[in-house]
């Protein structure tokens, strides 16, 4: 068993570490005969290598991808198709002076207890770096879908308190902050550069948005759409909740309410995000994620080391101050590797 393979028909496994010589990942199950090459992968990954802003951390990684098999005459081949993306700015010298310290909201605890064994530059396998490759294998994903007419858009809704109130999709890309509220955009970036320059971070929310997806995809009873989606979302460093459509605002709802009544033109409205009963219905497909404040501030915490003793942790190093615009693309590329894999599933199914 592995904790790092996801998929049943179309699956990915990743590898590496956040210090080690690279990160990469294995997909298998791509259909044969797709164009691809590597700018198909490269467009995605710069969209969330770091160093691209000010609100993001400065480590700087080019994200260079390199296709080491699956490809022939730059189309699939059916094969297993290995992507690589070598480390380029690691600073392990950061972490010498806290490597017998349990970070506060970090896995160094929990990972020590499991495996007997950390890696404690950069958080080891788990980093964010690791969600390099999942861009990577989600770029092959997207490109799948796309050929659908199946269209994935992630933006962030929130940062703090501060709500996006509009949507437009062409904005998302435009600011650094990955927004669809043009409006809402300078007071997120200034509430993230606040936090920065107290040595402190901030949390936010995620939304996604899928459209084109046809009614039937899912796999009741235990591998739904949103069940499948959430495990996705969920499985991403930092993602802590996650709500479908109204989400939590259905309890404060009737069923009169909450209800989304048909038409012979279709449904009236989307209040369930596109999926009933596990299943999606061929409306837009909307959750969002509650994103945590990121673990690594240079602020000093009271923790213990490796021998249980009490010690003041404070640490260095570039971090993310806020994680929600770097995750918009990994949440986008998860998205994907549970579209196809579930497509993959229903094509098995109904032929």
């Amino acid at each position: 068993m592995s904790g790092s393979i996801y998929g049943k028909v179309f699956t990915v496994s990743t590898f590496g570490e956040s210090h080690g010589r690279a990160v990469g990942v294995i997909v298998d199950g791509v259909t044969p005969g797709i164009e691809l090459d590597e700018r198909d992968i490269q467009g995605e990954l710069d969209r969330r290598r770091p160093g691209q802003s000010a609100v993001t951390t400065q480590r700087k990684e080019s994200d260079t991808v390199q296709l080491m098999s699956g490809v022939f005459a730059g189309k699939t081949t059916g094969t297993p198709l290995m992507m690589l993306i070598f480390n380029e700015d690691q600073r392990s010298a950061d972490y010498g002076a806290i490597k017998d310290l349990f970070r506060p909201g970090h896995a160094d605890y929990t990972y020590a207890m499991k495996y007997g064994i950390r890696d404690y530059r950069g958080s080891g396998r788990a980093s964010g770096r690791e969600t390099a490759a999942r861009v990577a294998a989600g770029a092959v994903a997207k490109k799948l879908l796309a050929a659908k007419g199946i269209k994935i858009l992630a933006f962030t809704a929130a940062v703090g308190k501060l709500r996006a109130e509009k949507y437009c999709a062409d904005e998302i890309e435009r600011n650094p902050v990955r927004t669809a509220d043009p409006d809402a955009a300078p007071g997120m970036i200034e509430l993230i550069r606040q936090a920065a320059a107290e040595q402190n971070s901030v949390g936010g929310v995620v939304e996604c948005r899928i459209s084109g997806v046809p009614a039937g995809i899912g796999e009741p009873v235990f591998d739904k759409l949103d069940a499948e989606l959430a495990k996705a979302a969920l499985s991403i460093g930092g993602v802590k909740g996650i709500e479908f459509g109204a989400g939590f605002g259905a309890a404060e709802m009737t069923g009169r309410q909450h209800n989304d009544e048909m038409t012979p033109a279709g449904f009236k409205s989307n209040h369930a995000g596109g999926i009933i009963g596990g299943i999606s219905t061929g409306e837009e497909i909307i959750f969002r994620v509650a994103v945590k404040p990121t673990s690594s501030i240079a602020q000093a915490q009271r923790t213990v080391d490796v021998n249980g003793r009490e010690a003041v942790c404070e640490i260095r190093g570039r971090h993310d101050p806020c994680l929600c615009p770097r995750l918009v693309p990994v949440l986008e590329a998860m998205s994907a590797l549970v579209l196809v894999d579930l497509i993959k599933q229903h094509a098995a199914l109904r032929g």
